[in-house]
């Protein structure tokens, strides 16, 4: 004797080797023993053989119409299998009849419901009809990824996939078709889902792809100020005083916000008066003004090499920038210096100054370094005031503690980007040019905090101690550049908490009340968000600029390249910012120099492969 029997969801047959009436032994046909629950058993049968029954029933069940056989049984009540069976055959059901009706009604959950053993119950009309739609739309779904699946592995991307392409790299929703059929696509062709996009053709720029993901992630709604009227903010009075002095600013060729300008006032026995000035867009954009809301949520000017996404829009940096040849709003710091460069007076004013000039760093660089500070030479625009301010900034230096060395060897670089072609430029840092306008900035940004934090009005804070840098509205000491305390305010169409701190300044210069207190949402929350966009920013900044290095090496065919160790096995190459580890390098001291292989690089993973060559003489 045979049984035919249920065990985990599947049929099984077996020779019955012994029945304990609960429970029975069974063989199969290919020798497995097992014990068996006799609930489990559907029906006892001698023919056909153990070895063929299986197949006999399921050859039965594969033309048997499981339509057909939800409109021969009733709709309201539960029936046995065998009076379907004997029903659909017209007689009492052999054995295979019986199993294949059962595998049947086992295969067709949509038709038939079952509620218990051998038993069950019809699909209602209406769950019967939605559940062959849903039958018919995972079937078409599945011949969808099938094709998209296949057009992908065919380096084609699917007409479906373009609209969401960006989605699909930065922010997935991985219950779609389309990403699953992208993930299966990926594990096949064994590649990563940029780079398989990419031999597609979704990806045409390495460069603009991790552009877009950084747009995608921090400015979800564009960088065009559309949602603004620019010009409603613009509203600051017109009756300002004019200023005696006229002024010149010191910045890079491609700087549009030019937020700082100096300017130079002969006074008698050889004193002169210092004046800083700082474009004043707090006078115009008010607190809460659609400009101010949107310059809140950018909180900063974003920097990569060949191109910069603005904290205020172009109407707002026109109308604010220390342009030349023009009267320009500013706050005003006026230091009255004696001959031997200490500060005797210090005023703040709000004014409008001339500007007379923009002196760019690639043109004043010629005439203005350390080999010419000694120099006569007076044919060059503001070479004695410029001699005048590299003096004072000396001096400011050496009182904060931090006397410069003429050894320094620290570099910075600027990227220039032009139709995808890069140049590295390198300049040393601390340079005539970087040390008047740094000293004056800090001395103007920390003369200003302690203004503020005298006259109790609060302002947003840059402390450092232990090593350690934050953001406070609290006056602490900047060990970094040993000053007791230091506000940012010379940066106010860069930086929101520039701007912040500009509108409390000017508040404290008119004797009126400031926008602010130390309790104030709007300035805490401004500190806290743009503490961590500067963070964000500066990332970033500092991933592109490693893409551009790696851009450069290709450019540039570079095969081997130097560089200097810095510790273990990090090294910097020479003539970039680029900072890399190389596991093949052997130990070696800190700068030493060795050579390196360029073997791969990765434009979509910003990643570079080096191998270690030689050791270098310094």
């Amino acid at each position: 004797m045979n049984v035919f029997y249920e065990e985990s969801g599947s049929f099984k047959v077996g020779a019955i080797l012994a029945d304990n009436t609960t429970s029975l032994q069974v063989e199969a046909a290919h020798g497995k023993r097992s014990k068996i629950k006799a609930a489990s058993v559907l029906l006892r049968f001698d023919t056909p053989i153990l070895s063929e029954f299986m197949n006999q029933a399921q050859k039965v069940a594969d033309e048997l119409d499981p339509d057909f056989l939800w409109e021969c049984c009733g709709q309201d009540t539960e029936f046995e299998s065998d009076t379907l069976a004997a029903d659909y055959f017209g007689h009492t059901p052999n054995p295979v009849e019986a199993a294949a009706t059962i595998i049947l009604l086992h295969n067709a959950p949509m038709y038939f419901y079952k509620k218990g053993k051998g038993r069950y119950k019809a699909a209602p009309p209406d769950a019967l009809k939605a559940a062959i739609a849903s039958q018919e739309k995972k079937r078409q779904q599945a011949e969808l990824k099938a094709r998209y699946v296949e057009q992908l592995c065919s380096a084609v991307l699917p007409e479906e996939f373009k609209s969401i392409t960006s989605n699909l790299l930065y922010n997935p929703d991985k219950n779609t078709i389309e990403w699953k059929a992208l993930y299966d696509a990926c594990v096949r062709m064994k590649l990563s889902v940029p780079r398989l996009l990419e031999k597609c053709g979704a990806i045409t720029s390495s460069h603009d792809y991790h552009f877009n993901q950084f747009l995608w992630e921090h400015f979800p709604n564009g960088i065009d100020f559309s949602e603004i009227n620019r010009q409603q903010d613009l509203n600051e009075s017109h009756d300002l005083p004019i200023a005696e002095a006229a002024a010149f600013s010191i910045d890079d060729a491609s700087t549009t916000e030019i937020d700082d300008a100096f300017s130079i006032t002969p006074l008698k026995l050889g004193s002169f008066r210092i004046g800083i000035h700082i474009a004043a867009p707090a006078l115009g954009i008010q607190p809460d003004s659609p400009l101010d809301m949107t310059a809140a949520k950018r909180l900063s000017t974003v920097y990569v090499p060949g191109r910069k996404i603005t904290m205020l829009p172009d109407t707002a940096i026109d109308h604010y920038t220390l342009s030349e040849n023009r009267m320009c709003p500013a706050v005003s710091l006026y230091l009255d210096v004696a001959d031997d460069y200490t500060v005797t007076h210090i005023e703040s004013r709000i004014e409008k100054i001339n500007i007379a000039e923009n002196l760019r760093h690639d043109t004043l660089e010629t005439y203005f370094n350390e080999n010419t500070l000694n120099e006569n030479d007076l044919n060059h625009p503001f070479i004695e005031e410029l001699r005048i301010l590299w003096h004072f900034a000396c001096k400011m230096e050496t009182i904060r503690g931090k006397a410069s060395d003429s050894k320094n060897d620290k570099i910075d670089y600027t990227f220039d980007v032009s139709d995808d072609h890069v140049a590295i430029r390198e300049r040393r840092r601390g340079s005539p040019i970087d040390k008047v306008v740094s000293e004056l900035m800090i001395y103007a940004n920390t003369e200003w905090g302690k203004q503020l934090a005298n006259a109790n009005i609060a302002g947003i804070y840059r402390n450092q101690g232990n090593g350690k840098v934050k953001m406070s509205t609290s006056p602490a000491p900047h060990q970094g550049l040993g000053v007791a305390q230091y506000a940012w305010i010379s940066s106010p169409m860069r930086r929101y908490v520039d701007l912040i701190n500009q509108r409390q300044l000017i508040a404290m210069i008119r004797n009126e009340t400031p926008p602010y207190t130390r309790e104030s949402d709007s300035l805490l929350i401004a500190m806290r968000d743009f503490e961590i966009a500067h963070g964000f920013y500066s990332d970033f900044q500092r991933a592109m600029e490693h893409y551009w290095c790696l851009r450069w090496l290709i450019q540039e065919n570079i095969q081997t390249i130097n560089a200097q160790v810095i510790k273990e096995n990090l090294v910097k190459f020479d003539h970039m910012p680029l900072v890399m580890r190389v596991p093949s390098l052997p130990n070696m001291a800190p700068d030493a120099y060795v050579k390196l292989e360029i073997l791969d690089i990765d434009l979509l993973d910003r990643s570079l492969q080096v191998k270690f060559v030689q050791k270098l003489e310094s």
